[in-house]
């Protein structure tokens, strides 16, 4: 059953998908109904899942699941893979490759690759004040609190 992301509690689980691209209005209008079938049927074991999604900067999916409700099960984890893996073929975008970052530069957002992002590290081309999507925070209260960090603030910061 799909509820609205804000309806989410803090402690429910999120996972963030970031895309090497930002969506068009059309492909968003397109992914956010898609989504909203898959949240509508989405289920864990035979029962529905209490789930939302949001959306953020154009280039972000972020799902929620109010586990305390029901938990998700890895068959339906991987239902929501499966998911995800549809977008990208359907809309040529990198959602599910996690050897990337993305992090805010001035008021752009830029992805890149991680290998690329520690070499500009090293070469001070970045420092860890630059604000970076943290996108392994494990709950909604995380992801609205610990998201968009400084870099020093996050996992990110072994790199300076």
């Amino acid at each position: 059953m799909q509820i609205p992301f804000s309806e989410l509690p803090s402690n429910a689980r999120v996972w963030i998908y970031q895309s090497n691209r930002i969506f068009t209005k059309e492909e968003l209008a397109k992914i956010e109904g898609a989504t909203h079938n898959f949240l509508t049927h989405w289920t864990a074991h035979g029962s529905e899942l209490k789930a939302g999604v949001g959306f953020r900067y154009d280039r972000f999916i972020i799902l929620g699941l109010n586990e305390s409700i029901q938990s998700a099960s890895g068959c339906s984890i991987d239902a929501s893979v499966r998911f995800i893996q549809s977008i990208e073929e359907e809309f040529s975008v990198i959602l599910l490759d996690k050897m990337n970052v993305t992090y805010r530069n001035k008021e752009q957002i830029q992805y890149i690759p991680l290998k690329e992002f520690r070499k500009m590290a090293k070469k001070k081309q970045i420092n860890s004040s630059a604000i970076v999507f943290n996108n392994l925070v494990l709950d909604k209260g995380e992801y609205e609190t610990k998201w968009e960090v400084p870099a020093a603030s996050s996992w990110h910061s072994r790199y300076f």
